[in-house]
Order: C-alpha cells, then sequence, then structure tokens
C-alpha cells in the first residue's frame, strides 16, 4: 500500500510539474528543428536537434520523455534534463564547459539560470531568438542568439558575455555553442592537409573520450585543419542518405570544435574561438561577442547538406553571392618577377584573346629601395617599381582600359620583409618576442593587426592604390605565413589577447574597405588554401583554394570544398602543372570559378580555338555553375572518376561535368543516374567543349529524353581513357 502511495504521489507531482513549466522554445526552418526547455531548475537544456516534426505537441512530448531521467528523493520527484545549452565550469558539470571564468573575488564558478526569450521576425525568411541567462550570484549575463533561414534550413548560432562586476573578469573559454546528440554511433567526417593537398577527408568512429580539431597558427589559421564538419548519427551517411549535422565556425583566427562523448554514449559537440593561449581579460560593461557556428541538419545525406549550405551562402554568407563573378588571366607563371610595362601590356592583349574580364598582376610591381625581384625583399613598400612601371600602376589601368579589359593587383599586406623600408621605419610594428631571435617563415614576419595604426597603414595599401588612376577591379589578398614567436608590443601585458585581437583588427580593415568600397571584389589567398572560412567571406567575394593546380589533384581538393562551399566561390586556374590536355585542365577548372594563369602565346591553334570556345561555353553557362544546384554524382574517393551537375531552380538548364582521372585498365563504365531534374520534363542532351575537329565522347549526344528517364536509367557519360573530360548542356526541350 505505501509504494503505491508512493507511485500515486510521484505521478501527482510530476503532472502538476508538467503543468508549471515554461513553454518549449522552437527555433525552426523549412525541414528542421532545434527544441529548448527551461528545467524546474530554471537552466536551459536542449530536448532536440532533427527533421522538424508535425504540430507542437510532438515538441511538447519531447521535452518530457526524451531527455530526461526521473528519481524518488524522499518522496519526491526529481526531474533531471541532461543537455544543459551552455554549461557552465566550477559547480556540478562533469564535461566541457561552454564558458569559464574567475570572478573579482577569485571564484572560478559559473551558474547560468534562464530570464527571458524572444523571437524576432527578420523577413520572410529570417528570424532571430535571444535567449537571456544570468548567474543568480554575480552580476555576469550572457545572451544566446540564433539566426535561422527558414528556406535554406540553416541555423547560425552565437553568444554575448558581459559582466558589471567592479574589475574584469578572466574568461577561459567561451564557446559560439554547444550541441547535444543521442545516437547509437557517431561518425566524423573532418577535412585536414596542408601546402597543395588542402582538404583532404577523413572519416571515422568516435569513440569515447574528446576528439579536437582546431588550429594554434593564429593566421592562415586552417592550414592544416579547416574549420568544418560532417557529423552522422547512427550509421554512416552517403551523399543521399544518412541523417547529419554539417557544421562550420565563421571565424578566421584559431578556433576549436570539440566532440566530447560522454559514459552514457551522449555526444556534446562545443564550436568556437580556440581559448588555448587566449585567456580573455572582459572589462566591466563591455561584451564579449563569439564568432558564429553555422550548421544545418539533412536527413537525405551530404549532398543535401551541401546544398543547404550553398544556398545559405549566395544569399548570406559570400560578399555578393549573387553576383556575376570576373574570369581572369594571371601573369604569375608567364613571368614570375620578371616583367615590365610592355610584358603586361602584350598581356593584356592575350586576356582580350582568350575571353576573360581581366588581367591579374601577381607579385612582383612593388618595392623601390628594396626592389621586389624575389620573396626576400620590398614586401611592405607598396609603391609601384620605377624601374619595371616607370609610368606607375596609374598607366597599366590605361593601357588595360584601352584593350577593353580590367585590371586587377596582388597584395599581402599583413606580411612584411625585414628588408624593406617599412621594417626600417616602423621595426616596432610587427610581431616578435623580446629577448629572442626572429623567426622568419618564407622570409616574413607579421605585422600586428592589434595596433591601430597597423591597422590604418593596411587600409592605406588599399586605399592608395584604389585612389590611383581609375582604381582597381580586383584585389588578390594573400597571406603566406602563420604567427610564430608571436608577441604584440601593442598590447603590452596582454599577451594573452593577441590572437583575437589580430582577427578583431584586420576585420576593422576589411570592415573600412568594405564600406567605402562595397563593390570591390577580392580574392582570399594563402599560399594554398590555408584560410577558407566564411568569417572571412563576407568580405571576399572567393577564395583561393590550393596552389597545387594539378588538374587531377585538383578534382580531389575541388570536391572537398565543394562540401562546404559554392562553386562561384572557389577559384580554379588553367596553368602548366600537370602534362593533361588544355581541355581537361580547362573542363576540372570549370567546375568553379574560371581563371587561366598560361602564357596564351605558347598555345597551339587548336588549342587556342578550344580554350576561346570554352571561355565563351563558360560565360553563357556560369550562372547555373554558380547559382544553380550541386550534385556530387561520383565521387573520385570511390571510383577512378569523378561526376558532378549543376541545376538551376526551375530544372530548365544542367551542366555536367565527368573527369576520367587513372583507371587500372580501359574500362566501360556503367550509366550515371542524373539527379536534380523534373521527371516530367523532356530535355537535350549535347557534349560541348570539342576539341577543334574531335568527335563526340558521349553517343547519346543530341538525344532527347524525360527527366525520368535520366535519374532513373542515366547516361554513360565518362569516356575510358586517362585523363579525359566530358561536359554535358542539358536543356530542358
Amino acid at each position: 500500500m505505501k509504494k503505491l502511495l508512493s507511485l500515486f504521489t510521484f505521478i501527482t507531482m510530476f503532472t502538476l510539474a508538467q503543468s508549471q513549466e515554461t513553454p518549449v522554445i522552437q527555433i525552426e526552418t523549412n525541414n528542421s528543428v532545434l527544441v529548448l526547455k527551461v528545467g524546474k531548475d530554471q537552466k536551459l537544456y536542449q530536448c532536440y536537434l532533427g527533421t522538424k516534426l508535425t504540430g507542437n505537441t510532438s515538441y511538447d512530448v519531447l521535452s518530457k520523455e526524451n531527455t530526461r531521467s526521473f528519481v524518488i528523493n524522499d518522496g519526491n520527484p526529481i526531474v533531471n534534463l541532461r543537455h544543459l545549452v551552455y554549461p557552465t565550469f566550477g559547480t556540478d558539470n562533469l564535461f566541457e564547459p561552454a564558458i569559464r571564468m574567475t570572478h573579482n573575488d577569485g571564484n572560478p564558478s559559473l551558474e547560468l539560470i534562464y530570464v527571458s526569450y524572444q523571437t524576432i521576425k527578420k523577413d520572410d525568411n529570417i528570424s532571430e531568438t535571444i535567449i537571456k541567462l544570468k548567474d543568480p550570484q554575480y552580476p555576469v549575463d550572457v545572451t544566446l542568439h540564433y539566426r535561422a533561414f527558414n528556406n535554406e534550413n540553416v541555423i547560425e548560432q552565437w553568444s554575448e558575455i558581459q559582466h558589471q562586476e567592479k574589475n574584469p573578469v578572466m574568461l577561459y573559454n567561451y564557446a559560439s555553442s554547444m550541441l547535444h546528440f543521442d545516437a547509437d554511433h557517431y561518425w566524423l567526417t573532418q577535412f585536414h592537409g596542408d601546402w597543395a593537398k588542402e582538404v583532404r577527408m577523413q572519416e571515422s568512429e568516435l569513440t569515447s573520450g574528446t576528439k579536437v580539431i582546431d588550429s594554434k597558427l593564429g593566421a592562415r589559421a586552417d592550414m592544416y585543419q579547416t574549420p568544418m564538419f560532417f557529423l552522422a548519427l547512427n550509421d554512416k551517411a552517403s551523399e543521399n542518405s544518412g541523417e547529419l549535422v554539417a557544421g562550420t565556425i565563421a571565424w578566421s583566427g584559431n578556433f576549436r570544435l570539440a566532440f566530447e562523448l560522454d559514459n552514457k554514449n551522449s555526444l556534446r559537440i562545443s564550436s568556437g574561438i580556440n581559448p588555448f593561449a587566449s585567456e580573455y581579460s572582459l572589462p566591466s560593461g563591455k561584451t564579449f561577442t563569439t564568432p558564429t557556428f553555422i550548421y544545418t541538419f539533412s536527413n537525405t545525406g551530404k549532398g543535401q547538406a551541401s546544398r543547404n549550405l550553398h544556398a545559405w551562402a549566395r544569399k548570406y554568407g559570400i560578399k555578393d553571392g549573387e553576383k556575376p563573378r570576373l574570369t581572369l588571366l594571371n601573369n604569375w607563371e608567364t613571368t614570375y618577377f620578371n616583367f615590365d610595362e610592355k610584358k603586361l601590356a602584350d598581356m593584356f592583349v592575350d586576356a582580350k584573346t582568350l575571353g576573360v574580364d581581366m588581367f591579374l598582376l601577381d607579385d612582383g610591381w612593388f618595392g623601390n629601395k628594396y626592389p621586389r625581384s624575389g620573396d626576400k625583399s620590398g614586401l611592405g613598400d607598396w609603391q609601384s617599381t620605377k624601374t619595371k612601371l616607370p609610368n606607375g600602376l596609374g598607366f597599366l589601368m590605361k593601357q588595360a582600359e584601352t584593350t577593353g579589359t580590367k585590371f586587377g593587383i596582388w597584395i599581402e599586406p599583413e606580411m612584411v620583409n625585414p628588408k624593406s623600408e617599412l621594417y626600417e621605419n616602423h621595426p616596432d610594428w610587427v610581431l616578435k618576442l623580446p629577448n629572442r631571435p626572429e623567426n622568419y617563415y618564407r622570409t616574413q614576419l607579421v605585422l600586428d593587426l592589434c595596433n591601430p595604426a597597423v591597422q590604418d597603414f593596411v587600409f592605406k595599401v588599399v586605399d592608395d592604390i584604389m585612389q590611383t588612376g581609375s582604381g582597381v577591379s580586383f584585389f588578390k589578398w594573400d597571406c603566406n605565413r602563420m604567427m610564430t614567436s608571436a608577441y604584440s608590443t601593442y598590447l603590452k601585458n596582454q599577451q594573452s589577447h593577441l590572437f583575437i585581437e589580430y582577427t578583431n583588427g584586420l576585420y576593422k580593415v576589411l570592415d573600412r574597405i568594405k564600406a567605402k568600397y562595397p563593390n570591390l571584389p577580392m580574392m582570399l589567398c594563402s599560399g594554398g588554401g590555408g584560410r577558407t572560412d566564411y568569417g572571412f567571406l563576407r568580405y571576399f567575394t572567393e577564395f583561393w583554394a590550393s596552389d597545387d593546380t594539378d588538374p587531377v589533384n585538383r578534382v580531389y581538393i575541388q570536391w572537398g570544398y565543394s562540401q562546404f562551399f559554392p562553386s562561384f566561390s572557389i577559384c580554379n586556374h588553367v596553368t602548366s602543372w600537370g602534362k593533361q590536355s588544355i581541355k581537361f585542365k580547362t573542363d576540372v577548372a570549370m567546375m568553379g570559378k574560371l581563371g587561366f594563369d598560361i602564357n596564351v602565346k605558347d598555345l597551339k591553334e587548336n588549342e587556342l580555338k578550344y580554350v576561346q570556345l570554352a571561355v565563351a561555353n563558360y560565360k553563357r553557362l556560369s550562372p547555373v555553375i554558380w547559382q544553380g544546384d550541386m550534385y556530387r554524382l561520383i565521387s573520385p574517393s570511390e571510383d577512378s572518376r569523378a561526376v558532378v551537375m549543376y541545376t538551376d531552380a526551375v530544372k530548365s538548364k544542367a551542366v555536367l561535368f565527368s573527369y576520367t582521372l587513372h583507371p587500372m585498365y580501359d574500362p566501360l563504365y556503367a550509366p550515371v543516374r542524373l539527379q536534380g531534374l523534373d521527371a516530367k520534363k523532356m530535355y537535350k542532351v549535347e557534349e560541348i567543349n570539342l576539341m577543334p575537329g574531335a568527335r563526340r565522347s558521349l553517343e547519346e549526344s543530341g538525344n532527347s529524353y524525360t527527366g525520368d528517364f535520366l535519374m532513373n536509367v542515366g547516361l554513360r557519360v565518362s569516356a575510358s581513357s586517362n585523363e579525359t573530360s566530358v561536359v554535358l548542356e542539358i536543356t530542358e526541350i
């Protein structure tokens, strides 16, 4: 009888507790939802992240059943919600904290209880949920922000930390977000690499403990580890099946992604700035704002997650993401440092001959006391070299304009050679340790962008060039070293702020450039793909994916970047790297934003005709390649070929690229099922980008098929020979 009474008491009290609980907070997109709940202890918990369900009743059930356990203590039910949204350090949390700080009185603990929330509808597509938390004993406030993009099924999440204690508090951890998952297994796809071998994909099952992907390089932060991942739940996800989250951090300095699998097989993912060597002294009344963590949930595989992020990036993540890009000819591999006005003027004509939009002048145009004749001198002295360019940049701009070609230019304004006038005049402007020898990488030092005077200098580099003549049409902004021996004279006794303040200082410069020159396209370059994140891309229209331009290697590199970045943002150049045909090189480069770095005069007649035809086709089809939905049909990691296609929004036009790499023998490839078409429409399939006089590889070229046939039966789209390519234009009839 006593046991029955206790059970009755438990049920009665639990029912009463349910009726008194605060509302469920739902952060929704078209297809996914994040559900948060305030517990009886007034703390904020995550209840669910996944496929959007029908009706709010389902979320009420989730918040009461899936994420809590019940314990009887002295006859009273204790509701134990498991997943704190923003867990603290110093009290009863046994695992990774999102935030850790020390108060003025030396107390190293923090508690955060729920205060309020509001959801603001920004427009028909965007809503922002703002949740306020506070410590009940200390004047510390944390505000959580969730910006949901309905149509793109993407959420941005970040945090703001503030306090009103008398003196600064010390922050040791300051995550942008923490997400929780409960599954049987977790499969992590990460991206790593180095110079000329960027974004290599690795997939592994997470085991107990903490897996960390991070950077401590300061500048060029993702040289070794790229700040993006896929996390598949229960089973491995394929291109078109499986539940997964795709996430990336919008921060251009040291980052940290931690995946902690606990004793109950629950997984928590924390993201944000890497707190390593970055304890932050936060003054009273000031706000510490973390970078945004960007993520999307897909229940139909990696391909849909990529398309979600691409759609978001076009509208919100990348500068001028819905505007055209400039095709270009670069002089680097033709001239290196050895050029003069005549050589460059001749290349303006070459750019016009190819049919591209712009000529890009690369490294070697600056420095007078120490002329830039190699990479050991002149960096930092941004005046045109009189012996090479006696009439200055303004003259080149006019020459290009006369030719009918836009003019772009290379800069590396964050770095300096010790052999430069800049270094002689401002040795205190560089990062270097006191009482130790200077540490060089590529004969360079890093300028101290924590210093406002250095920020003014870097802005002036761009501003002076833009004030010369008619200004340039494009900047290639390079960065060829990471930070070593990093010490800021400007920061004095706050050296642990360096990595954060450098990045914020660089953002301040880029904000000024964007405000004064809002329509100026800029390429983000970094001795390869060491700077690819959505923190930078709000200022840049595109990025240089890798110095490795061998087209076979580039297929893998471009494939890796396509997981998170849309094609128009990935710069692909046709160069002298590799011994493949000009057709194969150009077809591979057309997978993204096309450019050339070749000596046009070395092209044979039929090669030049082909390139001119390919450029014309690319310009005609670039709206589909840049703005269309991308479907990765055959992975080069799983086959001896790669096949990818792009389809426009109304499913009336598609472009397919097939690259045969290194098959073991002469294969007869099976038909490839296309994706993204309308099953009921009729499409004409035509092979394009043929060398002059060459026969078509695709026998079905010129024929018409229903979308249903193309997606369920498919076409033999691949040539069988080594390092060959096929490009198909698919048009609704």
